[in-house]
């Protein structure tokens, strides 16, 4: 198969690894820098253009979107789809993981564990809103924040207070967030690939560090998922049409609660937490997608 992986750098591991993964199956694998793609919208023929050329027909894209241009990222997989070109992750299904609030709306209409949330631009009540979510300790999160950033734990219901004036007063969208207290600092990344946890793994944050991210000094190591976390995982990505995304998950007293849907995981601390070829894993996940009736075809098709 021919086969695009959308990334704006050539060198990461992910990028590089799926590259070497793809291609010692026997595939062609093309790197594309995904803002130096440009698109002929109003032709009968869509394309995509790249370097002065229209870019060959590919059976499958993999898009490595970063949150900073998803705008731009999901327009050009949304071309791709335009021409019946197979994308892992749909145009519509990043949108959908990139926007917390919506990812959390869906999560809780499907009935996937969650902590408890509230979402607020500017309460009359701020007590009242600090109740909602069972009082201090509480996670007060902005919306538009990754890998950690914009992430504040509020010890006292005075701090939480003044975090969410000082939010209020920036005009800044928040989510407050319970404080999940029994997870210890630690959180698991379940990597999803087709309908399958392929891989998981710990993550505990550094000593006297809430947030786990392995980019705030945390450490990863592999981990025994239970029956209802694996289905958590899983249900996650259903939820959010997503074919391979990593979901966090916490365990709380009340069972596996997610924290978020990412639908461009990082490859390189699961790979190396277990010693598992998941780049791989991707690339036979899309030979047997592509080898069905779905071939050369999206659910949604770019239609919004």
């Amino acid at each position: 198969m021919r086969i695009a992986i959308l990334s704006r750098n050539s060198n990461l591991y992910s990028t590089r690894r799926l590259k070497e993964a793809g291609e010692l199956r026997g595939h062609e694998v093309d790197v594309i820098d995904t803002l130096h793609c440009y698109m002929d919208i109003t032709s009968n023929k869509p394309t995509v253009r790249y370097k002065g050329e229209a870019l060959p027909a590919y059976d499958a894209v993999i898009p490595r979107i970063g949150a900073s241009v998803t705008f731009y990222g999901t327009a050009v997989v949304r071309q791709f789809e335009m021409m019946n070109t197979f994308s892992i992750n749909e145009s519509v299904a990043i949108s959908r993981s990139r926007d917390k609030l919506r990812s959390l709306q869906l999560l809780s209409r499907k009935g996937i564990g969650l902590p408890r949330t509230g979402f607020a631009h500017r309460p009359d009540n701020v007590e009242d809103l600090i109740n909602n979510v069972g009082g201090a300790p509480l996670v007060i999160k902005l919306l538009e924040g990754t890998q950690g950033i914009g992430v504040v734990l509020a010890e006292t219901r005075k701090a939480a207070e003044s975090i969410i004036e000082a939010f209020m007063g920036l005009n800044a969208n928040i989510l407050v967030q319970e404080f999940i207290k029994e997870a210890g600092g630690a959180d698991i990344r379940c990597l999803v690939v087709g309908s399958k946890v392929v891989a998981a793994m710990k993550r505990q944050g550094a000593e006297g560090e809430f947030r786990s991210n392995l980019h705030r000094g945390g450490t990863a190591e592999i981990v025994r998922l239970s029956p209802a976390e694996r289905k958590t995982a899983i249900d996650a990505a259903k939820a959010m049409g997503l074919n391979m995304c990593g979901v966090d998950i916490l365990r709380s007293n009340s069972g596996p609660v997610v924290m978020e849907v990412n639908s461009s995981p990082g490859l390189e601390g699961i790979e190396k937490a277990t010693g598992k070829d998941v780049a791989g894993m991707v690339f036979e996940f899309l030979e047997s997608a592509t080898r069905t009736s779905a071939r050369n075809a999206t659910r949604t098709k770019g239609q919004g």
